[in-house]
């Protein structure tokens, strides 16, 4: 099986911890030479200071401050990089929004996921595109949520924006596939990250449970019986990014014990 990633350069969105961390050291190991994009300039560098490196064979890493809430400014600053390099893959992964129910959410939270999550991912594809056709390799891999196959409940923003990234991932995939470039969705369950401990504490706090009893009935809805480790999802997009997966495109790859019931 091929897995080699060395010669290509992979974009790794939100790789200053979590998942989008775990994806940017899977990649590294493989190969790729990986540049992290996030508001946090000093997780960044701890992060580059733990991924693989081989100088001989020309990896290397580096990061790029951006907030994706300021769109215009992602758009500046990753155009300026491109200008210089282009890169073969792409990891689309940004922090969800805040849970709570749909019904109590605000026009403005919409917009806000909107933009962070389906706006900030065509801007990136659209400014990476070229330089995948050129290099003859391309691989988009959408950090998403098993919440598009179903929803999920007190996600109400989430479980939306999630299906909108989804249906565009499926319309890129099609358009892209003329050009050898796969574009596919990793869906993480429940995943041990910050944000999993947010949720969880916050919802523990509301029902007057510690978040360890929350968690262990969290647990018990997923077959393999235990929470998902970062890495874990980090291999899944390292798996679609490397030539092994060149005839995998458009598809919705669940990475969550086997929880969600539906195929």
């Amino acid at each position: 099986m091929n897995l080699d990633l060395f010669g290509k350069n992979a974009l790794v969105c939100g790789g200053s911890k979590g998942i989008g961390k775990a994806c940017a050291i899977q990649l590294a190991s493989l190969g790729a030479s990986v540049t992290l994009v996030s508001r946090s300039p000093d997780l960044m560098s701890e992060v580059v200071s733990e991924m693989e490196m081989n100088i001989e064979k020309g990896q290397d890493h580096d990061w790029l401050k951006v907030d994706f809430q300021d769109i215009d400014d992602l758009r500046k600053r990753i155009k300026t990089i491109v200008s210089n390099k282009n890169y073969q893959i792409l990891i689309n992964n940004t922090g969800g929004p805040a849970g709570g129910p749909i019904l109590n959410a605000e026009v403005e939270e919409f917009k806000a996921a909107f933009s962070q999550h389906l706006l900030c991912n065509h801007t990136i594809v659209q400014l990476l595109k070229k330089g995948m056709i050129e290099s003859g390799y391309g691989r988009i891999i959408n950090i998403i949520s098993t919440s598009v196959k179903a929803p999920l409940d007190n996600l109400g923003v989430s479980n939306t924006i999630r299906g909108a990234v989804a249906s565009w991932a499926k319309t890129m995939a099609n358009e892209l596939g003329v050009y050898g470039i796969t574009v596919n969705n990793v869906l993480p369950g429940f995943t041990d990250t910050q944000r999993l401990k947010d949720l969880f504490g916050s919802r523990a706090e509301k029902m007057g449970i510690s978040y360890e009893e929350l968690a262990e009935q969290f647990k018990t809805s997923v077959p393999l019986d235990r929470i998902g480790r970062p890495e874990e999802v980090g291999a899944a997009a390292a798996f679609l990014a490397s030539p092994a997966a060149s005839y995998i495109t458009g598809i919705n790859m669940p990475v969550d014990g086997g929880r969600t019931r539906s195929l």
